[in-house]
């Protein structure tokens, strides 16, 4: 009767485990399509994001910039990243073109393996040479590209498609719950933040923004003074941020539904604010979270325009093509769905070490926790340490535009920052006065980080930037932050100026060489 009773016992037992294993799997599951869509996504981003940066290629990635190797230091860049073996023109334009090839790899899916760790490298070595002028985008980026690097993104809609013979609609494993973790880790964060917030949680926070002018953009300053909305707006994004967690518990359409709500949310920072690729990185995250029935309906959409036999014609042509060396086939990528896969891996051991690490970083982030010294060495290798506090827990209650005055030799004054004459009338558009997202984040650096020498680098390159282009000779230049503090019915003081770059002297010594 014991024997009987423990049988039964331990059957149970079996029956709940085999019951929680398949639920777990149904929620990390991830359409192929799905994954092909996320490396369609992120190679498009990432040759985007290469041609937005060569608007500002000399200013940040030479030595003829504002932050030429000189002036690196370990606070800034670490030795690993290639970008800071030689700051002249021609390596690092060399190195935009290989990753340019590179991330044109991966949205094709050739040899997409190779071309998403290549791509993860280059992009965190690029970053890394000069973090000053990043956002969160760009830190959502490069951990996207990493979890990718586990991933079959290659089995769907590429080249290498053609050349693999394994027959299965999704895939659950370690590297799918850890890109989904990821992405919901952004959200719950943030959310935490959040709630720490008096802004944010009185409705507050999104109309304070929307009066930052130097940040909005396009619809944004005619959104700006429509409170009421901006405030529901404030309830509707902290609402969903908290209930991001069910992201993971969720499945089918209601999980459909609320990762669409956070794609339209994003859509919609992209239509009113300057954060550079941050939305659209987010929206490419989110991808993971749609099941089969959207991307049947998508392509029965796709099929019935042409578009998917004009797409797959493509990719015939380009895995004919002579040059193309032949893709080395795994043996598992060989075996029929319902085989197992053999035992665990250098993969397996590494997001088994990598997913609890990054989960503790960001329970760190919120002082819930504190990181061990074996996952804060790999966090800080891989640069995956957690920290999403995007205009949280206060957001910024400053806005303001800026105004370069240089004095040239003949007694006249330029702006050697935006060009043409110096004026301290509020500009139509104040956001046009940062030029990029990446400039803001440069002079904001400037203005507040008053212990480096950086308003001398800033100074010095706008000095030999006009004179080199330029017959009469700038002698000095400043930059000027007209700052005015707003709250969410708008400027709540007069207008102040601040310094930027102070009187820079242009005969001092070229601190650039």
């Amino acid at each position: 009767m014991a024997d009987s009773a423990t049988h039964s016992r331990l059957e149970r037992i079996g029956t709940g485990i085999d019951w929680l294993a398949a639920k777990t799997a149904n929620r990390v599951a991830i359409d192929l399509r799905a994954l092909a869509a996320l490396r369609i996504a992120l190679g498009t981003l990432l040759l985007v994001d290469l041609l937005l940066r060569t608007r500002n290629f000399v200013v940040f990635y030479t030595d003829r910039g504002i932050y030429p190797l000189s002036y690196l230091n370990p606070a800034l860049s670490e030795p690993y990243s290639v970008h800071a073996f030689d700051g002249s023109l021609e390596f690092q334009a060399l190195l935009f073109v290989i990753a340019g090839l590179f991330a044109l790899s991966l949205l094709v899916g050739y040899h997409t393996r190779t071309a998403t760790i290549v791509s993860w490298f280059l992009l965190m070595s690029l970053q890394t040479r000069n973090p000053i002028v990043l956002n969160s985008g760009d830190v959502l980026f490069r951990m996207l590209l990493f979890w990718c690097i586990f991933l079959p993104l290659g089995e769907r809609w590429s080249i290498d498609a053609r050349r693999i013979d394994r027959n299965r609609a999704g895939v659950a494993s370690l590297a799918t719950l850890a890109i989904m973790v990821q992405v919901v880790l952004v959200y719950a964060i943030n959310a935490v933040h959040k709630l720490r917030s008096e802004e944010w949680l009185d409705g507050s926070a999104v109309p304070t923004i929307m009066h930052l002018e130097h940040f909005t953009v396009y619809l944004g300053p005619y959104l700006a003074d429509v409170e009421p909305l901006l405030r529901l707006v404030t309830f509707v994004w902290l609402g969903l941020v908290v209930a991001s967690p069910l992201l993971l518990v969720l499945t089918g359409w209601p999980r459909v539904v609320l990762a669409s709500a956070f794609a339209g949310m994003h859509l919609g920072m992209a239509a009113t604010m300057s954060i550079g690729i941050f939305p659209f990185v987010s929206v490419a995250g989110l991808l993971v979270f749609y099941h089969a029935p959207v991307w049947d309906r998508l392509q029965r959409a796709a099929t019935a325009i042409g578009a998917t036999a004009r797409f797959g014609s493509l990719l015939d042509r380009l895995d004919r093509l002579d040059p193309l060396p032949p893709l080395r086939i795994r043996p598992r990528d060989r075996l029929p769905d319902d085989v197992p896969a053999p035992g665990p891996t250098v993969a397996s051991f590494v997001l088994l070490m990598m997913i609890p690490s990054v989960i503790i970083s960001g329970a760190a982030s919120v002082d819930e926790a504190s990181v061990p010294d074996t996952s804060a060495t790999l966090l800080d290798h891989t640069e995956m340490d957690q920290s999403w506090q995007m205009f949280a827990p206060n957001p910024a209650d400053t806005s303001r535009w800026y105004v370069g005055v240089g004095n040239l030799s003949d007694g006249t004054q330029v702006d050697p920052y935006l060009g043409g004459t110096p004026s301290f009338d509020r500009p139509p558009n104040p956001a046009t006065t940062v030029r990029t997202a990446r400039w803001r984040k440069a002079i904001v650096y400037t203005q507040y980080h008053s212990l480096t020498n950086t308003p001398d680098y800033l100074g010095n390159y706008l000095c030999e930037r006009w004179n080199r282009t330029h017959d009469t000779t700038l002698e000095t230049v400043s930059i000027y932050a007209m700052q005015q503090e707003v709250g969410p019915d708008g400027p709540e003081s007069s207008i102040e100026r601040d310094d930027v770059i102070d009187e820079y002297d242009c005969s001092e010594d070229t601190i650039q060489a």
